[in-house]
């Protein structure tokens, strides 16, 4: 069993840090005030099952490289989805250099690849940058199917 990292994480509704797991189970809450937590990881070829696919909430994995221009104009416009879908998603970045066997297992032709996960199964794939209203929009549709009834609107 490998063993649990884990990121600081600072509330974004009462300012108190909070050790968040990169896996684990349910969702995470701050400590302090209780509000959900954005749930961001790192995840390799060693840890993908337990990071991403044990996960209880769907997972948006961006699968990007050091090199590549558009993985890093992308990063911060997922982490704010991340945060504006706290409670909801887990975001989890992989290292395609670093983690060669999740690449060939994903078929990642072009970086970024963004995957939605849902207990391990692809529900969502998309590959190259996208601005954060459009990735919200992106990860909301694809887990639409999720949600509570009443929020599941189909074009």
């Amino acid at each position: 069993m490998s063993t649990v990292r884990a990121t600081t994480v600072t509330c974004p509704h009462c300012g108190r840090a909070n050790r968040v797991p990169a896996a684990a189970g349910g969702r995470p809450r701050c400590g302090n005030c209780k509000e959900p937590l954005p749930w961001t990881a790192d995840a390799g070829d060693d840890d993908f099952t337990e990071v991403v696919e044990q996960a209880t909430v769907p997972v948006v994995v961006d699968l990007w490289a050091t090199w590549c221009g558009p993985c890093r104009m992308v990063s911060p416009a997922l982490e704010k989805v991340a945060a504006d879908l706290a409670g909801t998603i887990k975001l989890v970045k992989v290292d395609i250099d670093k983690n060669p066997g999740l690449a060939r297992r994903f078929e990642v032709q072009a970086v970024p690849t963004l995957l939605i996960l849902d207990k391990g199964r692809t529900i969502a794939r998309q590959a190259g940058a996208a601005p954060a209203p459009a990735l919200r929009r992106w990860v909301e549709q694809s887990i639409a199917g999720r949600e509570p009834a009443g929020k599941d609107e189909r074009p």
